[in-house]
């Protein structure tokens, strides 16, 4: 038990709801283990965690309602506004119903939420800031509008948050660097906490043949749809893996949904795919360890850019979770997750990308063998049980 049991922590979230935000969710179970009185403010879901109150296993969680944003900068702006004034009512409310916050716990994005953690730590609470995006670069990788206006003010917004925190929390050694050298952060207030699969969630299942659509090989996509998640790289490359490769033993499956969704099945129906491509949209937990249960290759196409080459992404390590050998595009924290458990194309080429799969449905023995691999990695180094041990560090840091 640690030595601050009984003590309260409020952790802020914008980007999902929780517990569907499987990282906030293995930090909430950890610091509830620990001891710890848990409460979580974040956004409703739409078709599911959409009560505005609720306790699941002792975890107390307040949400409210959001609009995700639409267009351009302006949308998010709006989106983050109102987030931003409904964290800190809420705040205020659990405050005022359940007493002084020892800790406060804001995951980004947006760096906004360091608004409502300054306010907090004038009533004496402690700030963790756990740094899920780098903004900065999220904002050159989403938009591609350059180092304008906005671009510094997002800047400014992260260095001011570096500035309030008692300690950084980060996803891997890349976002330290950053968290160190941008943000001028003192090593000894950095902690990695890495995001791990939930492997009770990922518990592979007999294969079932039938979701091959008749063709011999399953390939599966797992995640986000969003401008910089790269599945209009997996379709072109996939549109060559047929056209240029001249395979046509295969069929795709695209799990997740996001911003591009809509937009990704019409560029499919461009390419001339539709008939042997399927998108699923979000789907229960049992029917997507059907999907990767029977999948032989798995895909992770996410293009090389200022935000891609250095985040850890989690449908890459899901994979490994299910023993799923990975085709990825060479970058950075990709390779740190994966190692030999993926194979790796030149950055952004999306011919390479197709080679490479059509090598791996060529050898089921190089399949398996990836597939072990990536199962010792994510029950061992890349374990959950590794990064629990830093999070409580960083809590117990985070006071003097």
């Amino acid at each position: 038990m640690s030595a601050l049991a009984g003590k309260r922590a409020l952790i802020l979230v914008e980007n999902l709801s929780v517990p569907f935000d499987r990282r906030v969710w293995q930090e909430c179970t950890t610091l509830r283990d620990a001891g710890w009185q848990v409460h979580v403010i974040c956004p409703q879901g739409t078709k599911r965690d959409t009560e505005a109150e609720v306790e699941i296993d002792g975890v107390r969680i307040h949400r409210y309602p959001l609009r995700a944003a639409t267009g351009g900068p302006a949308g998010y702006l709006k989106e983050y506004g109102s987030a931003l004034w409904h964290t800190w009512r809420l705040a205020r409310e659990i405050t005022r119903r359940f007493g002084k916050i020892d800790t406060v716990h804001a995951c980004n994005p947006p760096d906004l939420l360091y608004l409502v953690a300054k306010r907090l730590k004038r009533q004496g609470a402690a700030f963790v800031f756990d740094q899920h995006d780098l903004v900065p670069e999220l904002y050159l990788s989403r938009f591609d509008r350059g180092e304008d206006f906005l671009y510094r003010a997002v800047c400014r917004l992260e260095r001011a948050t570096y500035k309030a925190a008692d300690v950084v929390i980060s996803t891997n050694e890349s976002y330290r660097e950053v968290a160190i050298s941008r943000g001028g952060v003192a090593p000894e207030r950095v902690f990695t906490v890495r995001s791990a699969p939930a492997v009770d969630r990922f518990r592979a299942v007999p294969a079932e043949p039938e979701l091959k659509r008749g063709k011999p090989h399953l390939l599966c996509y797992l995640g986000v749809m969003g401008p910089q998640d790269g599945v209009d790289y997996a379709l072109r490359a996939i549109a060559k893996l047929r056209d240029e490769l001249d395979r046509t033993d295969w069929h795709a499956v695209f799990v997740g949904a996001g911003d591009t969704f809509d937009d990704m099945v019409a560029l499919s129906q461009r390419l001339g795919l539709a008939d042997r491509v399927e998108f699923t949209g979000r789907i229960p937990d049992e029917d997507l360890v059907r999907y990767l249960s029977t999948a032989d290759v798995c895909l992770a196409p996410d293009p090389m850019n200022p935000l891609n080459d250095v985040s850890t992404m989690n449908k890459i390590l899901e994979y490994m979770a299910m023993g799923r050998p990975i085709v990825s595009f060479d970058l950075r924290e990709a390779r740190v997750s994966a190692g030999a458990a993926a194979v790796y194309a030149p950055a952004n080429d999306e011919l390479e990308f197709a080679k490479l799969i059509a090598r791996l449905l060529d050898d089921p023995e190089e399949r398996a063998r990836m597939g072990r691999i990536g199962q010792e990695r994510v029950s061992g180094p890349l374990s959950w049980a590794n990064s629990a041990k830093a999070l409580l560090a960083a809590y117990a840091a985070a006071r003097p």
